[in-house]
């Protein structure tokens, strides 16, 4: 009779340990599971890129450099929005970098750091990266560019229309920028990882602030081995063929702004491009 009493106060032991778990596992307290992220990091065979859900490829477009999208009609047939009603991010993701914009179909589109995210219709399994380069203008959307691709008009600080060679005319052009999309510019008397503009005490810093930064991603259409860091007074410039590179005050960390392609005349503050020649020695 003693075990089988013992048998029966386990059996009901068991019972409330049961029933325990299963209030514990039905949010008894009151709280509600957190959402699934829609947003994540994929790994590639071109490194980390932002992916949703499903480790489907997020691209940004060159030519979206002001922040609007300019994929429209049957551009996103082939590059269709990326488009959520919540967007939840994935641990690690720093959620102060992405927004979302508001489509002429009502949708919310999400950018990272001001870039409009696009699938690419041709990449079926996580981690496929064939939108890449394409056209030129189609790269996989990275955390960490140190430099970026930009399509635009040349609009001087004079708010005249300026092309690639620096004179005026209306043409597009594709130019450095950084990864928030700030123009970059070189300095025509610098030399070859030499900056000559910049003062020790930095007194002119906040008319042509130089570029600091590390050598991180960058499209795959750029060639690595030709950017390099100098010291700059104890500041790290970052430098392609040898230019070393800086921002225009003016242009006031508004994106895709040009204004220093006409300071103080063409050709003395031109932007970069992957076909600048090197720095001279």
């Amino acid at each position: 009779m003693k075990i089988f009493a013992f048998a029966r106060m386990l059996w009901a032991l068991s019972l409330v340990a049961l029933f325990t778990i299963s209030c514990s596992d039905n949010d008894g307290d009151g709280t509600t599971p957190e959402p699934a992220a829609n947003v994540k990091l994929q790994s590639t065979t071109l490194g980390q890129v932002l992916a949703d859900q499903n480790g489907r490829t997020l691209y940004f477009f060159s030519k979206d450099l002001t922040g609007a999208s300019t994929c429209t009609g049957n551009c996103l047939q082939a590059w269709p929005a990326f488009t959520v009603t919540d967007l939840n991010l994935a641990d690690g993701l720093d959620s102060t970098v992405f927004s979302t914009i508001t489509r002429p179909d009502g949708a919310k589109q999400v950018t990272y750091k001001g870039w409009p995210l696009y699938y690419y219709k041709d990449d079926v399994a996580a981690g496929d990266v064939k939108g890449e380069n394409v056209g030129g203008v189609w790269f996989v959307a990275k955390t960490n560019y140190s430099v970026m691709l930009a399509n635009g008009q040349l609009v001087g600080n004079d708010g005249k229309s300026y092309k690639a060679d620096q004179t005026e005319g209306t043409a597009e052009t594709q130019f450095f920028v950084d990864g928030m999309g700030r123009t970059l510019y070189a300095f025509a008397n610098d030399k070859n990882k030499k900056n000559n503009y910049t003062k020790e005490d930095f007194s002119n810093d906040g008319v042509w602030p130089i570029y600091i930064s590390e050598i991180n991603d960058l499209p795959s259409v750029m060639d690595k081995s030709l950017f390099s860091v100098i010291d700059v007074f104890g500041k790290k410039q970052l430098t392609y063929k040898g230019w070393p590179l800086y921002y225009f005050g003016p242009d006031a960390k508004v994106r895709g702004a040009t204004k220093g392609v006409s300071v103080p005349r063409p050709g003395v503050w031109p932007i970069v491009q992957i076909n600048s020649p090197s720095a001279p020695n």
